[in-house]
């Protein structure tokens, strides 16, 4: 304990300070600063109030706003069935559903649509609806499966004995537990639909632009700070509000709700839930289908059937397309990946870790905190990737060793385009643990370092490596943060593939869709290694990646 003014402030309240400070730091150095000095030069040359009185603007952040709200009651009416599927379904084939479901969302989003745009050639809102929507089936899915997947099936069981029809024991039983889950991945997919760059740009064109391509326009090609800063301003105010919102749902429908084994409540599905199985089914091949086209556009060429594109990532590309060859590009994305994750993983579980023990705290200053910083974690979500990425290399230079030059700069950008997912994911399923366990072992004396260690991780071991993978491969395939900050003599696979495709030339636009099959074979065998890791070390309930 610690004396301060006479009074004695606990131990852990000064751990849980300390602990606090990381994820703070973090948030302040790699986000904050950096937007806030882009904002700070766009009020300094003027013209913020021309763009706020504009009505374009607002018609612009009302189509954003729309059509991110589209895409993610699409995201989660499709991802609801394959988490069950994932969660609940012993059935030969469930392993492979999980690697299906996640392969979309690391794919580059203009390799996504441009397939979109091989469906629905002229674009428009429907096809940048469903293909936001495309992206983001597998958050969903993911994240509602880490909570289902341990969901103690026998309150359901005993509505259904009183009679309740399964739809009705579904919705008076499971899908309030559920909340909590669905409700944090909503909010990870409303910012991230919210935020979408390369999809809206393709499927768009010049009749249909959000926030996030107008803050691009302004900001790259006609240099307007004022304009972007205003956008920017905008764009924040709406993510923050969100995120209120989503908070505040969260916080209705929050309880400790007893939680198994995986083993115990996965099983053959029986009568009627053979439909959701079916509807599962009809989704993950609904998510194929892009895939499919993709591969085959990269054995594809005027002459017929073809591995030329493949063979060309040991080059450069036609005419010198890149400064390094393919795979060299992908060398420097699983490098890149692995450093994010461990970032990202470091401050994410730790800020987890705060939020709870902040949420259940006496105090209504703990709680208020705890609401604050969480709000505060997904911001990075919501702003636009330009702001930040021209941020940092604004500010970063009055950092030790100037990072605006080092190769760390990428992994730093990307860990903090995948910490809000890594909390988003763990922070579910460690709140739904029962306070009640906590205080029955310290009651018998054990140190909250123990009781953390035999009690919240057996039963949050399952998300936080479920964290890991998915933060890797999201990692992988990010484009928008990552194409304004790596060197062109050190691109990352995604970065290579916009290349290649903005260049003329058969052979280039074979290698960018041979770079993309190879992006998704890597994140089949990174998921691989994620469950033989998982069983190595024993938990099997790991098998969610």
């Amino acid at each position: 304990m610690a004396l301060a003014h006479g009074r004695v402030i606990p131990a852990r309240t000064i751990g849980l300070t300390l602990l606090g400070l990381l994820p703070v730091a973090f948030l302040v150095v790699f986000f904050a600063w950096p937007v806030v000095a882009i904002v700070g030069r766009g009020f300094s040359a003027g013209g913020v109030d021309t763009v706020l009185g504009d009505p374009q603007t607002w018609r612009l952040a009302g189509f954003t706003l729309a059509s991110a709200a589209a895409s993610t009651v699409v995201a989660v009416l499709a991802g609801l069935p394959v988490a069950y599927l994932l969660a609940r379904v012993k059935l030969p084939g469930v392993g492979l559903a999980r690697t299906i479901v996640l392969v979309p969302f690391v794919l580059p989003t203009v390799v996504v649509g441009l397939a979109f745009r091989a469906i629905w050639p002229d674009g428009g809102v429907l096809p940048l609806v469903l293909a936001n929507a495309f992206f983001n089936v597998a958050v969903v899915a993911r994240t509602v499966a880490g909570l289902w997947a341990h969901l103690d099936p026998r309150a359901t069981e005993a509505a259904r004995a009183l009679g309740a029809s399964p739809w009705r024991a579904f919705r008076s039983v499971t899908l309030p537990a559920l909340g909590p889950a669905i409700a944090s991945a909503a909010a990870v997919v409303f910012l991230f639909c919210a935020t979408s760059f390369g999809v809206v740009l393709i499927l768009g064109g010049g009749s249909y632009r959000t926030l996030e391509t107008e803050i691009y326009l302004r900001t790259v090609d006609l240099l307007d700070l004022s304009g972007a800063a205003a956008l920017s301003l905008i764009q924040f105010a709406a993510v923050v509000a969100a995120l209120v919102l989503g908070a505040m749902a969260r916080r209705k429908r929050e309880n400790a709700v007893k939680l198994r084994s995986a083993q115990v409540t996965a099983r053959r599905p029986r009568g009627g839930e053979w439909w959701t199985v079916g509807a599962a089914v009809v989704v993950l091949g609904l998510l194929l289908t892009p895939i499919v086209s993709l591969l085959l556009e990269s054995v594809s060429t005027s002459d017929g059937w073809s591995l030329a594109g493949y063979r060309a990532l040991n080059t450069v590309g036609q005419n010198g397309a890149l400064q390094v060859s393919g795979w060299i590009a992908a060398q420097n994305s699983l490098a890149a990946a692995t450093d994010a994750t461990l970032l990202a993983m470091a401050v994410g579980l730790i800020a987890s870790v705060v939020l709870v023990a902040l949420r259940r705290s006496p105090g209504g200053l703990a709680r208020g905190m705890g609401e604050t910083m969480d709000v505060a974690l997904m911001l990075p979500l919501g702003v636009s990737a330009v702001t930040v990425g021209f941020g940092y290399l604004v500010t970063l230079d009055a950092l030790p060793g100037d990072l605006r030059t080092s190769p760390l700069l990428v992994p730093f950008a990307q860990a903090l385009v995948i910490m809000p997912l890594v909390v988003r994911m763990i922070l579910p399923v460690l709140r739904a643990v029962d306070v009640r366990l906590r205080q029955a072992a310290a009651t018998l004396g054990a140190s909250p370092a123990r009781v953390w260690r035999e009690i919240d991780f057996p039963l949050v071991a399952r998300s936080v490596v479920a964290a890991a993978g998915f933060g890797y491969v999201v990692a992988l395939g990010e484009f928008g943060a990552t194409s304004f900050l790596a060197r062109p003599d050190a691109p990352t696979l995604p970065v290579a593939v916009a290349t290649l495709i903005s260049r003329p030339g058969e052979l280039n636009n074979q290698m960018a869709y041979a770079a993309c099959a190879l992006l998704m074979v890597v994140t089949v065998v990174a998921v691989a290694l994620i469950d033989r890791f998982g069983s190595v070390r024993g938990a099997s309930t790991v098998g969610e990646f």
